[in-house]
């Protein structure tokens, strides 16, 4: 109507205001520069992952499953099990069987991979320092709080 305002123009855009697409957005912002950082040292994003993955002892001291590392490297199954297959080419990682299990293959990273993803750790932490550095720390731990707190209120749903 003419004269009354525009009411639609005060309402946020949908996708400044969908938590998945904000997620999205940060994350993809976020990651970029340091994923190029990756590059540049001839390690792809999916490398990074398992090696920083491993480094945690996700999975115990005898390594982690390949279902595991999937899960925690946002992969399928057989895209990880090719990805293995390449670090294993590498000398990155190994696999070896479970103890208890036979069926079950556990992955662990060798001392070339330990060697690379120290490094590449201490690259990560710098890069998240300067990010982080325009924040106060109470927003950061409040950040990193909530989005531990949603996956693991829906994970495996």
């Amino acid at each position: 109507m003419p004269g009354m305002p525009d009411q639609t123009r005060a309402l946020p855009r949908f996708v400044d205001d969908y938590l998945l697409a904000l997620l999205a957005r940060a994350s993809h912002v976020i990651s970029v520069e340091f994923h190029s950082r990756l590059r540049a040292k001839g390690v792809a994003v999916g490398e990074w992952r398992v090696l920083a993955t491993l480094s945690d002892g996700i999975g115990g001291p005898e390594g982690s499953t390949v279902g595991q590392l999937a899960d925690i490297c946002l992969m399928q199954q057989p895209t990880m099990t090719k990805l293995l297959d390449r670090m294993a080419r590498d000398g990155l990682v190994e696999r070896r069987g479970h103890s208890e299990d036979r069926r079950q293959v556990l992955v662990v990273s060798t001392a070339k991979g330990r060697a690379l993803v120290a490094e590449l750790l201490a690259m990560a932490r710098q890069h998240e320092a300067e990010l982080l550095a325009r924040h106060p720390a109470r927003e950061v731990q409040a950040i990193k709080d909530l989005l531990l707190s949603l996956i693991e209120r829906h994970k495996g749903r």
